[in-house]
């Protein structure tokens, strides 16, 4: 698994809630930045992959052409990162940027706040899906190369683990950083 590159999207001033939620779908929908570097070791892991699988997200599916223009990308939703909350958060007046927006809503998420989005008892079974998911795609072409995001490659991982694949405990969360799980 390897995180995408970093979003074109690119704004770190305070925001009121309501303009984070449109921030968001800015970051969902804009691809990676240009000239973009990436570490040598996940060029390599891709270097040799027929395919790719990808979330359906612009920035993921930009990373993996990125990383070897060759192979076949296929995009699924399934893979797509856990979404955050959306709907009423904090004064309209309150303003914060959007690394922290992102960092409360998450914790909030964890702890079961889930309003207009996918609660995370969904994206836990959603993540034991794309784990199966993944282990398909390795059996049919003898490994699996997935260009996803940070959050959920990480609850991906926590099922692969719990399948028995054995790899690093955590991913790496770091842009462009793979963390590779074998059976």
């Amino acid at each position: 698994m390897i995180r995408h590159g970093r979003s074109s999207h690119i704004n770190d001033s305070p925001m009121t809630f309501p303009d984070f939620n449109e921030w968001v779908k800015k970051y969902d929908s804009y691809g990676i930045l240009e000239n973009e570097t990436f570490p040598s070791g996940s060029a390599e892991i891709v270097r040799s992959a027929s395919m790719l699988i990808t979330s359906d997200l612009q920035r993921s599916i930009e990373s993996a052409r990125l990383l070897n223009p060759a192979a076949k990308i296929k995009a699924e939703l399934l893979f797509r990162e856990a979404e955050l909350p959306s709907t009423g958060i904090g004064p309209k007046s309150l303003k914060l940027k959007p690394k922290y927006w992102a960092v409360l809503l998450r914790v909030l998420w964890f702890l079961g706040y889930g309003k207009g989005c996918e609660s995370y008892p969904e994206a836990n079974a959603r993540a034991k899906e794309a784990a199966l998911k993944l282990i398909s795609y390795a059996k049919e072409h003898q490994s699996a190369i997935l260009v996803g995001h940070g959050i959920f490659n990480q609850m991906i991982a926590k099922e692969l683990q719990k399948m028995g694949w054995k790899g690093q405990h955590r991913t790496n969360s770091k842009h462009w950083h793979e963390t590779t799980y074998k059976i």
